[in-house]
């Protein structure tokens, strides 16, 4: 964000340069009287969000633009002191604040890959993970989106008591974070990304949860282990929200405050409060499913009001996908072109995508799952039709 101001008394500069994170000292003089402590700061527009500090000193919070009023007392008289912060990149002509990758438009497209951390075949080798992820980009991915608890009693692909990120005490397992970083070393090096997905519901409902302060330990102990990886953003839950989403947020921007913070806030259709929608860095809601009829019509409606009351980047994180009735899914047969339309309709508004699928739901032997446990591009023509249609993303959109 870049300082902007206009003070009725005192002055701000307005050419510094800001990150998210960074505190402002507040100077203010009269004349030649010595600088002025605000009586507070409070904050009268936008979207952004700050920390007060100090009486003098604000920490920059995550959103924009915000306008922030501090009232100034000089003998009797009372004068407001306004100024304000605003992202000056990386907006489009619209506005809305867009991915980049380092300092380049990046066009979001993600998979959901949710047991990558566990599958054994993925991670048989450093070798093998690198055949995938090159597959993976053949067909327009470039942004897998995985779970760090995959310990549910479902039946999905891979998953096991065994299979989560964290001890009950918040401290992390060794191998599984291992692991991770293997495979961010590696996605990093192919020009890929990661949306890493901190907590499930899934977890959740079966009590299989972190309890606080363990939450706060557990998130604090990944963001430090994982401060010297830039290619991955978090997720805190999906399809969960509580009053716990904003500290451990916090707790996030306090060790890292350049990291991407998202949240999934509930099942379809649930967009997330305006609160906790302003306080992150990009949305990932989980928008409109067949039971809601015109899917590919609905969901982009859905994203579209989202960036333009946000004004940031939006991901159709976990859309309407094929296959089983189970968890969320269609109650009659679809059709590969329910996707490919609601894609490049999601694409149109500037808005990103995240390929969801069967592919892990029903677990091995079933006809839905490949056998490696690996979303494959090319495991079945309905599939394969979809993932054609997203490397051809160039082709349908305007840069």
């Amino acid at each position: 964000p870049s300082l902007c101001a206009d003070a009725s008394v005192g002055t701000l500069k307005n050419d510094r340069t800001l990150e998210q994170g960074v505190f402002i000292d507040i100077k203010t003089r009269v004349g030649k009287i010595s600088p002025i402590p605000p009586l507070g700061f409070k904050k009268t527009t936008g979207t952004g969000t700050f920390e007060t500090i100090s009486p003098t000193k604000l920490r920059i919070g995550s959103g924009s633009p915000v306008a922030i009023e501090a009232p100034l007392q000089v003998d009797d008289q009372v004068n407001a002191l306004q100024f304000g912060f605003r992202f000056a990149s990386p907006a489009a002509a619209d506005g809305v604040l867009k991915m980049e990758l380092d300092g380049k438009p990046f066009p979001y497209t993600g998979v959901s890959f949710f047991n990558a951390i566990y599958n054994p075949n993925f991670n048989a080798s450093s070798e093998a993970r690198v055949v995938w992820l090159k597959k993976f980009q053949s067909y327009g991915i470039n942004v897998l989106r995985f779970w760090c608890q995959w310990d549910s009693a479902r039946g999905f692909v891979d998953t096991a008591p065994s299979n989560t990120m964290y001890q009950p005490d918040g401290s992390l397992h060794a191998e599984p974070l291992r692991t991770l970083k293997n495979i961010l070393s590696e996605t990093d090096s192919s020009g890929m990304c990661v949306e890493l997905v901190l907590f499930s519901h899934e977890s959740w409902g079966e009590n299989r949860r972190i309890a606080p302060p363990a939450d706060e330990q557990a998130v604090a102990a990944l963001t430090r282990e994982l401060l010297s990886f830039r290619n991955v953003t978090f997720q805190i839950w999906n399809e969960h929200t509580d009053a716990r989403v904003l500290p451990l947020l916090k707790v996030i921007k306090s060790i890292d405050p350049k990291r991407l913070v998202s949240n999934s806030p509930g099942f379809s259709n649930v967009l997330g409060s305006d609160e906790e929608n302003t306080a992150l860095d990009y949305l990932t809601p989980h928008t409109a499913r067949q039971e809601s009829g015109r899917h590919w019509e609905i969901a982009p409606q859905q994203l579209e009001g989202l960036l333009k009351k946000f004004q940031k980047p939006v991901v159709d994180d976990e859309p309407a996908r094929n296959g089983t009735a189970q968890f969320g899914g269609p109650k009659e047969a679809t059709s590969p072109y329910d996707h490919i339309v609601q894609i490049i309709a999601v694409w149109k508004l500037g808005a990103y995508t995240t390929y969801h699928h069967d592919m892990f739901q029903t677990g091995y032997g079933t006809p839905a799952c490949p056998p490696s446990g690996v979303p494959d591009p090319e495991f079945s023509p309905y599939h394969r039709q979809v993932f054609e249609s997203l490397k051809l993303r160039d082709k349908y959109i305007t840069p």
